[in-house]
């Protein structure tokens, strides 16, 4: 089994910061930025978890909510990438675990500059 915790280590880091960020640091582009690859996570796990099927897409609940919104994604994406198939010719699990934290971490840089 696949260990997603570097995944959701800076998956929650970047999500606490959001939680106590300030509204106005949020209106300044950290909760579209959380709200961006927070869709982008969970876009990725929809797609491992039922491969052909047209994902959905995160709805837009509100500044004060992004930072849950990207903990619920994180978490969804590491449960299925511990529960993705290994060796079906696909992307790796483990290539889009380490793409996944990449992603996160380069979005937070950007939500908190």
């Amino acid at each position: 089994m696949l260990d997603t915790s570097p995944l959701t280590a800076v998956v929650e880091r970047f999500a606490d910061w959001l939680r106590s960020a300030p509204q106005s640091r949020l209106q300044q582009g950290a909760a579209a930025e959380a709200l961006e690859v927070a869709r982008e996570l969970s876009v990725r796990a929809q797609r491992l978890e039922a491969p052909g099927r047209e994902a959905l897409e995160m709805p837009e609940a509100g500044l004060f909510v992004v930072g849950d919104q990207l903990a619920v994604a994180g978490q969804d994406l590491a449960e299925a990438l511990r529960t993705a198939p290994v060796g079906d010719g696909a992307t790796a699990p483990s290539e889009l675990l380490d793409e996944a934290v990449r992603r996160v971490e380069q979005a937070e840089v950007r939500a908190r500059r």
